[in-house]
C-alpha cells in the first residue's frame, strides 16, 4: 500500500505596514514572493491589499506539502529577505491551513463529514448541471476520457475557489451552529 499523497499546505501571512514606506514595502514583497516561487514545492502566491488607507496586507503561500513551506520557511535566503524588511514592518502574523481546512476550518472546529459532504454536493451538483448543459454539445462529441479531463479541470479551479467557500459561508450556522450564535 502506498502513502496517501501529502495535501498543499497555504500559509497566510497577515502585515501591518509602516505607511511612509508603502513603496519599499511593496518593493520588499515582490522580492520574497519571488524568492519563494525559487523554491521546489512553490505553487503559487497572492496579496489581498487593505481597503484605501489601511496597513494590514494579507500575502498568501502555497506549498505542495508541509515539507516544502517548512523548508522555505527556514531557509537563510528568506531569513535574509525578512532582516532586509524588518523596518518596513510593524507586526505580522502567521496562519497555516491544509486541505479541506481552507473550507471548513482545522479540524478540531470542522463540521461533521456528513454536513461537509452535503456543503459540497450543494456546490458541486448546481455548477456541475450548469457546466453540462452550456457545454453538452461539444462535449459530447469528445471521448469519455477527455469529456470528465475537460470537465474536472474547468470545473474544479471554480468549485474550489468560488462555489464551496460562497455555499459555506452561506451555509455558516448550520456548519458551525456554536459560530453562528
Amino acid at each position: 500500500m502506498t502513502d496517501p499523497l501529502p495535501a498543499p499546505v497555504t500559509m497566510l501571512v497577515t502585515r501591518h505596514i509602516s505607511p511612509e514606506r508603502y513603496g519599499d514595502f511593496l518593493a520588499w514583497m515582490r522580492q520574497g514572493e519571488i524568492l519563494a516561487a525559487g523554491f521546489p514545492g512553490f505553487l503559487g502566491s497572492g496579496v489581498l491589499q487593505p481597503p484605501e488607507g489601511g496597513d494590514q496586507y494579507q500575502i498568501v503561500l502555497r506549498f505542495a506539502d508541509a515539507a516544502s513551506l517548512a523548508r522555505w520557511e527556514n531557509s537563510l535566503p528568506r531569513r535574509m529577505w525578512l532582516e532586509r524588511g524588518a523596518s518596513l514592518v510593524r507586526a505580522s502574523r502567521i496562519h497555516r491551513v491544509s486541505g479541506m481546512d481552507t473550507w471548513f476550518g482545522p479540524p478540531r472546529s470542522a463540521p461533521p463529514r456528513w454536513k461537509q459532504a452535503i456543503s459540497i454536493w450543494l456546490a458541486y451538483f448546481p455548477m456541475l448541471l450548469l457546466f453540462s448543459t452550456l457545454l453538452n454539445e461539444q462535449l459530447s462529441a469528445l471521448p469519455l476520457f477527455w469529456r470528465v479531463l475537460v470537465t474536472t479541470a474547468c470545473m474544479t479551479p471554480v468549485l474550489s475557489f468560488v462555489c464551496i467557500p460562497l455555499i459555506t459561508r452561506l451555509l455558516r450556522s448550520w456548519l458551525q451552529p456554536a459560530a453562528g450564535r
